[in-house]
Order: structure tokens, then sequence, then C-alpha cells
């Protein structure tokens, strides 16, 4: 039998990108910063939806790849202890139940490593009487987690506290699919244009309204011939080639509706009869809601290596499953904060399914990439004009002076200069043979191809990127990139630093003139400039 899919909410793209305005604070804008830095200036009580996925406790080296710049930078939770980590979330916890309406839900993901104590920390700071569900999502599929000798069960899921903040809350039924077992067995009927039903009894235990009356129905004398109304307004003499009669309810029951009603069901489509001429309810299989949803949910499968949304973080989450979540609590126009948000798989869901929304994260790299993935995917512009007229959205507090530049980590600030350029990150930190990232010049595109066009043809055009995070870079620096662009036979390439010495810019030129090979010398602040130049007005 063919699976009837549950009734349930499907994202679409905003035919406008118009939204209502927020009058308690402004609304899609990216924030790069520390979070508890920006919570603490938003009013009491404004957000109608938070979810968060901060980083887990678990003293692993992810790598991290975006799909779209190609990113791939080494990051480590930041967390010695779960004491620390601990310590770490309260205070941002505490400002977010502050700026939780009373009618929003909050959710927070995390996996096993420090789970419990999470869910003691925000009983303490949203209250038990608050807390909803405990919801498993399977996040990975079945594999084995022996290691060192260790045998032990395979870890698959994740875990999402659900609070809100009072006793009433926004809620939006979700359903899915029925199993198809349940669905042979009780839709087991089939109608004559192939539609699956189940029949119900259509009399009651106690007597109500207009449940007075004889069913009169009538059917051919010829094979397989079905009972139907005699629905005359007279009752006349039988003809020969007729059979008819009168149905009553069984003994010590009532009809459960009126007469009129089942003729209405029977104009619908919707009564069918038993041999004995008692008249039955049809419920079609396509037109039930499902079942209802619950707090185990396998139905969401993770982000696979070829699907089309993976940007390649490797804590991703499904945009199904933030769409999921938006959908059942909260309403179009709301505002949904997600305060590490990552690579924006919150916000794009928010905005597709006609949300306001804001998002925090630390970093500037994310930031960027997400700003793009919203360009991109939700199509709506990054403009500071625009988004005055509610009709764009803005990214805030990127860093602006060579001073913060400084104190990245040397991977993050790898990727704000490449990604600042514009090109692609190498997914390759140790060993990138001298190639921080990539240019791929708008001509040199390559076309999609396979099946699904999900692939695309091998392009050969492109521009190194060398990024030093140094005062200055020196002619050795210069020389080793001029042997990679030998090697790697290219016209021209980009090298990036705070500046370059004078033997530096030398050989540059040099190089240009002996082998006709340009590379061109950007220095950070020619960047930022260069941004704030083009920074939408």
């Amino acid at each position: 039998m063919k699976k009837i899919p549950a009734k349930k909410a499907i994202a679409k793209p905003a035919a406008s990108t118009r939204l209502k305005s927020s009058a308690l604070l402004d609304t899609r804008i990216v924030y790069c910063g520390d979070n508890l830095e920006q919570l603490t200036k938003l009013p009491d009580a404004c957000i109608d939806l938070i979810y968060i996925d901060p980083p887990f406790n678990s003293n692993r080296n992810y790598e991290v790849f975006w799909g779209e710049t190609k990113e791939k930078r080494a990051f480590e939770d930041r967390h010695e202890s779960t004491r620390a980590y601990i310590e770490y979330m309260r205070p941002r916890c505490v400002e977010l139940a502050r700026v939780l309406k009373k009618t929003g839900s909050f959710y927070y993901h995390c996996d096993w490593h420090a789970s419990h104590y999470v869910k003691v920390m925000l009983d303490q700071i949203f209250g038990e009487n608050n807390f909803r569900n405990e919801i498993i999502w399977k996040r990975s599929s079945a594999h084995s987690d022996t290691k060192q000798g260790m045998s032990q069960f395979g870890r698959v899921k994740d875990s999402i506290f659900f609070y809100t903040g009072g006793e009433t809350w926004t809620w939006n039924a979700q359903f899915t699919a029925y199993d198809e077992n349940y669905l042979e067995s009780e839709y087991r009927h089939v109608t004559k244009d192939k539609r699956h039903y189940k029949e119900t009894d259509v009399t009651a235990a106690k007597p109500g309204g207009d449940t007075e009356y004889e069913w009169r129905v009538k059917r051919k004398l010829a094979p397989n011939s079905d009972w139907e109304p005699d629905l005359d307004a007279e009752y006349k003499r039988p003809q020969k080639d007729w059979e008819y009669k009168f149905v009553k309810p069984y003994e010590k029951r009532f009809w459960a509706y009126s007469k009129d009603n089942l003729i209405q069901f029977w104009k619908e489509g919707r009564l069918t009869h038993r041999e004995t001429g008692m008249p039955r309810m049809m419920h079609f299989a396509e037109e039930m809601p499902g079942v209802s949803l619950q707090d185990l949910w396998t139905d969401i499968p993770p982000i696979s290596a070829k699907a089309a949304e993976r940007l390649g973080y490797p804590t991703q989450k499904p945009l199904a499953l933030m769409e999921r979540i938006i959908t059942a609590s909260s309403k179009e126009n709301d505002i949904v904060l997600d305060a590490f948000c990552g690579c924006g798989t919150t916000l794009v869901a928010a905005q597709k399914l006609k949300r306001q929304w804001m998002g925090i994260d630390i970093s500037p790299t994310a930031c960027r990439v997400m700003a793009k993935r919203l360009r991109d995917v939700c199509g709506i512009p990054e403009n500071e004009s625009l988004w005055k007229a509610q009709r764009g959205f803005v990214v805030r507090d990127l860093p602006k002076s060579e001073a913060e530049l400084r104190k990245y980590p040397h991977f993050e600030f790898e990727n704000w200069a490449v990604v600042a350029l514009g090109g692609i990150p190498n997914k390759v930190q140790v060993g990138d043979m001298g190639i921080d990232g990539r240019i791929y010049p708008v001509s040199a595109a390559p076309e999609r191809r396979g099946k699904a066009k999900g692939e695309f043809e091998f392009t050969d055009v492109w521009y190194p990127i060398q990024v030093k995070q140094t005062d200055k870079a020196g002619r050795p620096d210069i020389d080793s990139f001029e042997a990679m662009m030998l090697r790697e036979d290219r016209k021209l390439g980009y090298f990036v630093a705070f500046d370059f010495t004078s033997d530096a810019l030398f050989e540059i030129d040099r190089f240009q003139r002996k082998q006709g090979r340009t590379i061109k010398a950007l220095t950070v602040r020619e960047i930022l400039d260069a941004e704030i130049n083009k920074s939408p007005a």
C-alpha cells in the first residue's frame, strides 16, 4: 500500500521579503560578537522563540568545512570541564530567559556530553514547571562506538530541551506520516478510484438531536450491486427490479447524526453501506492529518555528504529540523532568535516561514557565510537602506580595525582574508602547498551536471591566495609564493599581509617583468577600506 504522508506545514519562500517590523527591537540582523554582550542590550520579554545549539562540551577537535566557501578550520570546544561549560552557558541562559516572552518557547540543543547538567541548569533558570519535553532527535545512522578496546552502545541521538516562558504558549500541532502497517490494517478498504479508507459507526450509545428515523435504502437486483439511500420524497411502490429495506440502529443504539446529515455525507461521497444496509462513515487516509508528533524524532535524517543544503559544518542541523521547531512554536511575523547561529540554518528557516529573526555569532567568517546564504537561498538583499524599508537585512559589528584582526586565531584570520576577497578557503590548513584559498572568476563558473545537477564540472581557471598574519611579509614569503605559482602555472595570485618589506615589493615587480606573472600585494588596511567603501548605504 502506498504510504500516505502526514499533513504538515511546508516551508515555502516568502512571496515578498517585506515583513512587519517589531516595535520593540530591530530584526533581520546578524550580530557578530559575544552573544552575552548583545543579549544584555535587548529589552525584557521581546522574543517569541529562541533556539540555541551551542558548542558541546565534547573535548573533541572538529574540522569545519563551509560548503559555500569551502572553509576548513580547526576549532575546539573551549571548556576544560563540564563545570566550566555550565559556568559559560549559565549567564547566557539567564539573559535568554529574561528576553523570552511569557508566551514564548525556548529550545536548547545538546548531546550526551553535558545534557544532564544542562537540564538541571535550565530547570533552575526557566523553572521546572516550564519544562515541556526532552526531544530525542536521531542525528545519525547506526554505527560502532568501540574505541581503544572498550565497547559501548552506538551514540546516535541528540537531546533538545523544550521550555516555555509561562503556562500558556504558542503551539501549532505537528503530525507525522502514518506507519505503513497501521495504514494496511486501518485503511484496508479501497474505493473504485483507488482511495483507501476506513469505516466508522454512525450510531451512538445515547440519543441526541434528530435521531428518531428509519434509514431507507435500495439496490438493484443485479450482481455486485450496492445499497444506496432511497431519497424519494414519498414512499412509492417498489419496482420489481429493485430491493428496498428500512434500517434502524442496532438494539440499544441510536443514530449519531440526523437524517439530513447522513444524506449530506452520501452526497459528499463519505457514506457506504454494509450488506445489511446499515450506513457507515468513510474516512479517507489522505485526508487524515497523521500521527500527532511525539518527542522521538526519527523522520528527519542528518545532512548527508551529498545534500544540497550541506555546508560542511560538522554540527550543521537540517533545515527541516528548524522548520519543524519554528512552525510548532511560533506564528508568522513572530521574532525568532538564535544566539549561536553558526551557519545560519535557523535564520534561513525563519525567513522562509515569514518570521522576524535575529542571529548572533562570535565568528566573523560565520557571519559572512550566513549572510551569503541568506542572500543566495532566501533572495533577500544585504543592504542598509532596504533593511530600513523592511526589505533587506544587515550584518553588524564585523571587525573594522587591524587591531581586532591581529587578535584573531591564525586560521580565523586566513578565512577572513580569503572570504573578504571573494575566494574559497583551502580545505587543507596543514601542508596546503602555499595556497590558503582560491578565487574562481565568474567567467570560469563551472556548469552543473549529474542526475539532480548537483555536481560541478571541473574548472582549472583559478587564482591562488596566500595570507600571512605577520607585521610585514618579506622576500622569503614572496619567493615561496612565486614557486607555487610556477608549479601550478598560475598567471595571477593574491598575497595578503598587514604590510610588505621593500624587498618583498621589489621581488613582486621583478617576478612580473621576468615571468609575466602578476602578484597582487594587498594589505589588511586596503581590504578593510574596500569593505567600508562597498558597504550598503
